[in-house]
């Protein structure tokens, strides 16, 4: 699976665009940039078909300026690994069910958990507790963080493992093993 971009190349996107995001408009002429075949149309067709996350509605200041729609920058990298097996032949159906599409979903329970646990201390730094009972309470958070952890990770493995064993079974049926 060649990639468009490299990881060197992702990551500095990704900081790049990490606070504000990054407009459609801005993905496609990333990737045309690179002589990839992307169009709007097509960014659009592979967020309908659930294969990139629907953007988010930021305002534009001023009055009456409407918003514009706003995807994550991580958005860059799953394009980059949705292109690449396109063209190694898989079909949107073949990568809707491969493992990108469950990285994805782990990806926004992942960031999920660790949003919750930055809202958690910071409500416990402005707690009136005593010592003794904050102390427990940063140390049960501190517990659960890393339980949050070890389940994402535990999730993650298990994914990889099903859809191994789904694709298998694909290919068993293509080469006529199992009939």
């Amino acid at each position: 699976m060649t990639p468009l971009l490299t990881n060197e190349e992702l990551s500095e996107i990704e900081r790049e665009f990490d606070a504000a995001g990054v407009s459609a408009r801005q993905v496609v002429e990333l990737f045309q940039s690179r002589g990839a075949q992307l169009s709007e149309g097509t960014f659009r067709k592979y967020v309908q078909a659930g294969l990139l996350p629907r953007s988010r509605r930021v305002g534009r200041k001023g009055k009456n300026r409407g918003s514009r729609g706003v995807y994550p920058a991580s958005i860059v990298r799953r394009l980059n690994a949705i292109k690449a097996m396109m063209a190694e032949g898989m079909t949107l159906e073949e990568i809707r069910g491969s493992f990108l599409f469950l990285r994805g979903e782990l990806d926004v329970a992942e960031e999920s958990l660790g949003a919750l646990g930055q809202e958690l201390a910071r409500a416990l730094s402005g707690a009136a507790v005593s010592e003794a009972q904050r102390t427990r309470l940063e140390q049960e958070l501190k517990d659960v963080t890393k339980a949050s952890t070890r389940l994402t990770t535990r999730l993650e493995r298990l994914a990889s493992r099903i859809v191994t064993a789904r694709n298998a079974g694909r290919e068993s049926k293509r080469n006529g093993v199992g009939r």
